[in-house]
């Protein structure tokens, strides 16, 4: 049974850091293209970064040179280290697996298959 659960979220400044975790069971992360996304009330779930079983990495425009996608294999862990934290980046953060091992559909939600259930990230001042 696979399972995905994130945590490390919470209630941050603007400009202030946060570190997400993805920990996993029943699957083998390194094997996956693992994707973060988030979702704000109204709005589709958009990608934000993910990464392939090579480790190639691909981000959202509206994280690119704030937020970082990796993977520890040792740990079937993969973290979202976000950086600049802006009020914009208010949402639920989710992970999830897409069979796609090289990253097709990188950062589209239904090329995924499991999700996990959420961690919730917001940044207030």
């Amino acid at each position: 049974q696979v399972q995905l659960v994130e945590s490390g979220g919470g209630l941050v400044q603007p400009g202030g850091s946060l570190r997400l975790s993805c920990a996993a069971s029943g699957v083998t992360l390194r094997d996956y293209t693992i994707g973060w996304f988030r979702q704000t009330p109204g709005i589709e779930r958009e990608g934000v970064s993910c990464i392939n079983s090579v480790g190639g990495t691909a981000d959202a425009d509206s994280v690119k040179g704030r937020f970082t996608i990796s993977r520890d294999n040792g740990k079937n862990t993969v973290y979202l280290q976000m950086n600049s934290l802006e009020f914009e980046d208010t949402a639920v953060y989710y992970c999830a697996t897409n069979p796609n091992r090289y990253g097709g559909g990188c950062l589209i939600p239904t090329a995924y298959d499991y999700w996990g259930q959420g961690t919730q990230v917001t940044v207030s001042s």
